[in-house]
């Protein structure tokens, strides 16, 4: 048998994304059919290896297992929390002072509490308002029912893109509440007592995100709607009693790259921890310090530099046959970089939004 014939098949059969391996050029297909590799995917700097999630990539370069040259290269110029290899070892300390980013201290935000509601001021004569194309909301819930189980919104917070406060408000909810959640919320019964109704709450929040535009006209491009972020904001909207598209959406808790591994967490306070150095949800909890951190994820996400592609997702038309089974005969003479070069992303990567 010739070794070094079955060397070089195997190398033929080696994924240019991810580098697995196979057999049969075949099974390098159907892997390349059900993988949904592409330029979105968090990348090795090192050897250029394609992650799934950047807790992946994380595991790659520092794990338990990693791969000793990326290691290696990486606790030198590794960036710890966007994972970027940077040129040299000056330049990584230059670039993680500017990536490490701090809380909100008490005197910023209490020079933001001066704006505590929608910006009225900024209604047009046309019925729609001028303003910040990207807000970022999160709630504080109390307890209702005979248990206080029951998640009601007692404290709704919305920002812009600078972390200006738009919205931040106690709110009444429609039932009693059981449990003021004092510990984790701050939140008094006086607080509540001459809160703004949720249905009042309800209709300013949604005609502020809809932005003058009917629900079924919303299209993720080219319209005067708003791109909500947020942690968890099905739960927040569900809270809310809010309806909103979800092509207008970006939810930290559901995005592919920040996803958790089987051994870690996902939540807010890890993610916050993890990708911008900083802690939040220590004590009492502000729903403003949420707002800021899942906006600057979402911005993290947003300002990464990947290759331009006219149609980016295996779901649009043009990218329908890519890797179709009456192609397979065509697909199995190509090599590896040329099946990386027409496979597409299965989730819409946030620096489409730029």
């Amino acid at each position: 048998m010739d070794y070094r014939n079955e060397a070089s098949e195997n190398l033929r059969n080696k994924c240019a994304a991810c580098f697995r391996q196979f057999n049969r050029m075949e099974h390098l297909v159907e892997h390349m059919r059900i993988s949904y590799h592409s330029v979105h995917e968090p990348m090795c700097g090192v050897c250029k290896k394609h992650c799934r999630s950047f807790e992946s990539l994380r595991e790659h370069l520092i794990g338990p297992l990693p791969k000793q040259e990326c290691r290696n290269a990486f606790s030198i110029r590794g960036c710890k929390f966007c994972l970027t290899i940077l040129d040299s070892p000056n330049a990584r300390r230059v670039h993680q002072e500017r990536c490490q980013l701090s809380s909100v201290s008490t005197g910023q935000l209490m020079a933001r509490l001066s704006n505590l509601s929608l910006r009225d001021n900024l209604t047009m004569d046309n019925g729609y308002t001028r303003g910040p194309q990207v807000v970022a909301l999160a709630c504080k819930m109390v307890g209702g029912g005979s248990d206080g189980s029951l998640d009601l919104c007692g404290r709704v917070c919305l920002i812009d893109e600078n972390e200006n406060i738009i919205f931040h408000a106690f709110v009444k909810p429609l039932l009693p509440v059981t449990n003021y959640r004092y510990e984790i919320t701050g939140i008094r019964p006086e607080y509540l007592r001459d809160a703004m109704p949720i249905r009042q709450v309800q209709k300013r929040i949604q005609d502020f995100l809809c932005n003058g535009e009917p629900m079924w006209k919303i299209r993720p491009r080219g319209g005067r709607a708003r791109i909500l972020v947020g942690h968890g904001l099905d739960h927040d909207l569900d809270r809310l009693q809010v309806e909103y598209p979800a092509v207008m959406i970006r939810d930290t808790a559901k995005y592919p790259p920040l996803m958790k591994t089987s051994r870690l967490s996902n939540s807010l306070r890890c993610l916050t921890q993890t990708y911008l150095g900083y802690d939040i949800q220590t004590g009492i909890q502000d729903p403003y310090d949420d707002c800021v951190a899942t906006m600057r994820l979402y911005m993290r996400m947003r300002s990464q530099q990947h290759p331009k592609e006219e149609y980016p997702l295996a779901s649009d038309p043009q990218n329908r046959h890519n890797f179709a089974a009456w192609r397979q005969n065509e697909l199995e003479r190509m090599n590896p970089e040329e099946m990386l070069a027409i496979s597409r992303s299965d989730y819409y990567c946030w620096c489409l939004d730029s």
